[in-house]
């Protein structure tokens, strides 16, 4: 078993079962052992390759959908630039590469990194020397401006709980420890009046998840966008309304049992947009429609911009280059499995690309 693995299981077998939320938390977390505490993660040499790996067309696309929000707000003079979960840095950089074609936006962005990864800092910080970041352990110390923010790929790393359906209760899924090994259990049979709204549309046995974090996270950057105006958008891989059980964990590029090497995988779940959406409105701002990845770039002119890429280039590279368009908005790669939600305030349009509020 990993370092990680023999600390949790002394813990399991001195307190009892984990709760799984617990349990991902320091699976990723671990200042010493935990899986964003000790690597960077991204691309071919990584686990997983995320949008902005795949083309600078990603992040330019994000950018322009930003700089359009910043026009439509009357060109705030000073405002925070920010990204949760920021990877290498590598959206950010393409980001402000875009905004570079409107005039004044960069000089007026304050650019802010939410990162709780020491290694990842460090690679965020060679990749955006040009524009001194300041970084932030959680989003409630970034300044009080107007807030534009994007988060790839950040809400689906947060711990959840998952709660299985029995009659009319439902026990909740667990991490125990048989003969020296992490296996996963079963609580007991509880109420849980949470939940009591659930029972209409999840048949015994069915598994819904929650996630504890989000509502807060969402919220703050919810009422930060009502209060000072600006705009978010959330991209990841899920759907509207939990169901079912989509706890995984990647490592090599490839699917991995979550409880057989702690801290070496990456686990994730789908994030429920509906709790977004909920979040977001709840803070007085406005939630968009949730529209499919590919249909969102498409919208914002993805396929312009990989034609105009394309006319310098040839063979290999050529190949690589349209396999990465197909890939980020093709129905049957990242098109479709991921989503996009914004968040804007009352009295501004929603951000380019996305349909207009949505009422959670």
């Amino acid at each position: 078993m990993t370092p990680l693995g023999d600390i949790l299981a002394r813990r399991i077998a001195a307190d009892g079962p984990m709760r799984l939320s617990d349990y991902m938390a320091e699976c990723l977390l671990h200042p010493v052992h935990g899986y964003y505490a000790t690597r960077d993660p991204f691309g071919a040499a990584g686990d997983f390759t995320t949008a902005p790996e795949i083309s600078q067309m990603f992040g330019e696309m994000l950018g322009l959908c930003l700089a359009q929000s910043w026009l439509d707000q009357g060109r705030p003079a000073r405002f925070a630039l920010a990204e949760i979960g920021p990877g290498r840095g590598t959206l950010m950089a393409d980001m402000l590469r875009a905004m570079r074609a409107v005039p004044g936006m960069v000089a007026a962005a304050e650019v802010h990194l939410v990162e709780a990864s020491p290694a990842l800092r460090a690679r965020q910080a060679e990749t955006l020397s040009a524009h001194a970041p300041r970084w932030h352990d959680h989003i409630g110390t970034l300044p009080d401006l107007p807030l534009f923010l994007v988060a790839n790929e950040f809400f689906d790393a947060l711990p959840i709980r998952q709660f299985e359906r029995r009659g009319t209760g439902w026990t909740e899924r667990q991490v125990g420890l048989r003969d020296g090994r992490l296996v996963p259990g079963l609580g007991p049979v509880t109420p849980y009046p949470a939940l009591a709204a659930r029972l209409g549309d999840t048949a015994e046995g069915g598994i819904i998840e929650t996630c504890p974090s989000l509502p807060g996270i969402a919220g703050e950057i919810g009422a930060r966008i009502a209060a000072r105006g600006g705009a978010a958008l959330v991209i990841d891989y899920g759907g509207w309304h939990s169901r079912g059980d989509t706890f995984q964990a990647l490592k090599g590029h490839a699917a991995a049992d979550p409880l057989a090497e702690p801290g070496e995988a990456d686990l994730t779940a789908h994030v429920d947009f509906e709790a977004l959406a909920l979040a977001f409105n709840a803070a007085g701002a406005r939630a968009t429609a949730m529209v499919p990845q590919g249909v969102f770039l498409e919208r914002l002119g993805i396929t312009a911009r990989a034609g105009a890429l394309a006319r310098p280039l040839a063979g290999a590279a050529l190949t690589s280059h349209v396999a990465a368009h197909r890939r980020l908005t093709h129905p049957d790669e990242m098109g479709q499995l991921f989503k996009v939600i914004g968040c804007h305030a009352n009295g501004h349009p929603a951000p380019p690309g996305l349909d207009a509020a949505h009422d959670a």
